[in-house]
Order: C-alpha cells, then sequence, then structure tokens
C-alpha cells in the first residue's frame, strides 16, 4: 500500500502547483492536499473481464449535457464485506474505464461519483484496485466536463476506499 501514499502525494503535489491543476488559482491557496480513506487491501482485485457479446457503443452523458462515446465491454463481479456487487467496464483509446458511484455518495464521496482505470494484468484479468478510487475534475469546480456513470455502475454499498468528497 505504500505505493499508494505515494501516487496520492504525487497528486496533491500536482493539485498544488502543476498549471494543469483541477483547481481554480483561489483554491490553491488554501489548498493542504486531497481527503482519502485509509488504503486497504480488502478492495484490491484481480477480476476476469465477463466480455460483452458485442462491445456496443454508448452515449454516456457529462455533467455540463455533453456526451461521450464508450465501448461496454463487459462486467467485473466481486464481493464487498459480504455483498456481491457488479460494475460495468467501458473503454475508449485510452483504455478502460469505470465510472461508479456507491452507497456514500453525497455523503462521504463526490456525489455524482468516482472514477477508476482498471489495469489489464499478464494473467489476462483485471486489476480493479479501489485505493486509486478518484473524483473527476468537475468534483473541484465546474469548468470541466465530465461523463455521469450509467444506473448500470451504481453500487448500493459503501466503498470505503480511495478518494474521499472534496471540500468547497
Amino acid at each position: 500500500m505504500d505505493q499508494v501514499e505515494a501516487l496520492r502525494m504525487e497528486k496533491d503535489e500536482f493539485f498544488a502547483t502543476d498549471p494543469q491543476s483541477p483547481l481554480t488559482p483561489e483554491q490553491r491557496e488554501d489548498f493542504k492536499g486531497l481527503s482519502y480513506f485509509p488504503p486497504n487491501g480488502s478492495l484490491r482485485f484481480e477480476l476476469p473481464l465477463e466480455e460483452s457479446a458485442k462491445k456496443e457503443a454508448i452515449q454516456m452523458q457529462t455533467s455540463t449535457g455533453d456526451v461521450q462515446e464508450y465501448r461496454r465491454l463487459g462486467r467485473v463481479r466481486f464481493t464487498v464485506d459480504g455483498n456481491p456487487a457488479q460494475l460495468t467496464v467501458f473503454g475508449n483509446e485510452g483504455g478502460y474505464f469505470v465510472p461508479f458511484v456507491d452507497a456514500l455518495a453525497g455523503k462521504e464521496t463526490y456525489g455524482a461519483g468516482r472514477y477508476l482505470e482498471p489495469v489489464a494484468l499478464p494473467s489476462g484479468k483485471l486489476l480493479i484496485d479501489f485505493n486509486l478510487a478518484y473524483n473527476p475534475y468537475c468534483a473541484y469546480n465546474e469548468n470541466w466536463s465530465c461523463p455521469i456513470p450509467p444506473a448500470e455502475n451504481r453500487l448500493r454499498i459503501p466503498i470505503r476506499a480511495g478518494e474521499k468528497l472534496f471540500p468547497h
């Protein structure tokens, strides 16, 4: 989990100092770092992708009313605290993409959801590490347009890993 902590420190530095940071100059003045759940090894999975028969294109709404196109690649199934769950894995030219909303949305996590970018492993499985779940840039200010997780990726269980709600 040391790698998770290192990535978080790197991200905080980027947000605080980089001109490409999603934070406004005013937000950066008081920025002390993002808020995260403690790393949790039980929310890191190596899962087979149950591939969709058709890798159909779908239009995903964004926070600004636009749409972005993704391909529905398949789904992954996992268990959190004894509760079965599944998420659809999407793809585009950038790789794998899993936008999701969990039971903590609007309370402890960003209300519109968080994102994961699964990594393909040599075993053929996908690494789904919720410790790396992050807020879309529209969570920091409304100048960004972000895909909204579709209904099929709305979990009824809490995912206490990754990035927490950003206080404005």
